[in-house]
């Protein structure tokens, strides 16, 4: 199994607000996770737009989740370091 660190969906139309989230990378976009590891608010201010739980992070790809292109752009804009 591949497992992908990526974002999950939630919010209205034109107001999205994304879910950093484990899961099976062959599964749809808004299935079911294997775990939650922050969040992402585009539309909020700059100070509260991400959250991630950088320990959780770290686990996950220590144990080689690989994150999507987004999410790795995140990470690096949070300031946690990828290998």
């Amino acid at each position: 199994m591949s497992v992908r660190i990526r974002l999950k969906r939630f919010g209205a139309k034109a107001r999205p607000y994304y879910r950093i989230v484990v899961m099976d990378s062959r599964s749809a976009r808004d299935s079911k996770t294997i775990d939650e590891i922050g969040y992402y608010h585009p539309i909020e201010t700059e100070d509260k737009q991400i959250s991630i739980n950088e320990a959780k992070v770290r686990e996950w790809l220590a144990k080689g989740a690989q994150p999507s292109d987004t999410v790795r752009s995140l990470l690096n804009k949070k300031g946690i370091q990828l290998k």
